[in-house]
């Protein structure tokens, strides 16, 4: 197996919630963000199986959201999200190769085109829950909450801000 690795530095050895991206192939890719958005994780390897997905996931954080760059997205995204008991996110339609091209910049650091997609798929799931995050993260500072990240990934599998603050359950049908 060969594979190339780029990894952002922690900020403490917490195993934190983050939002990973796959996209599977011959030659896959995932790309790992913290609830900020923050590139933690990138890396690509040919002839992978879910098992070095899962591997990487576990080394890196606690997913609450596994992302495709597809509308539809792929058996392998839905067999790793039910792995870990996480939400799949897949845009409303398959994301465009010149949208791609806007997530790659200096921050961000894709070798091939299979890292880009993997961070497309990060960053568009990110986006798609950036207001609550910085809503959530807002309120529960104000409120002296110390786990912001468990508050933001409460939020994320459909918690309320307030449900999440007091940890209750949640009244939404999942």
């Amino acid at each position: 197996m060969q594979y190339a690795m780029q990894t952002a530095p922690y900020a403490n050895d917490i195993m934190q919630h983050i939002i990973v991206g796959i996209d599977p192939g011959k030659t896959a890719a995932i790309a790992c963000l913290d609830l900020n958005g923050r590139e933690l994780y990138l890396s690509y390897g040919r002839f992978v199986g879910v098992d070095w997905f899962v591997d990487k996931i576990r080394s890196i954080g606690v997913p609450i959201i596994i992302a495709s760059d597809k509308k539809n997205s792929s058996s392998m995204v839905d067999k790793i999200a039910a792995i870990f008991g996480c939400q799949v996110f897949s845009p409303s339609r398959d994301i465009s190769t010149a949208k791609k091209k806007e997530f790659i910049s200096a921050s961000y650091n894709a070798e091939n085109l299979h890292e880009r997609d993997a961070l497309a798929a990060a960053m568009t799931a990110y986006y798609a829950y950036a207001n609550k995050l910085k809503q959530a993260e807002r309120i529960a500072r104000e409120k002296g909450i110390n786990d912001v990240d468990k508050v933001k990934s409460m939020v994320v599998k459909r918690y309320s801000i307030n449900e999440a603050i007091l940890n209750k359950k949640s009244g939404r049908k999942r």
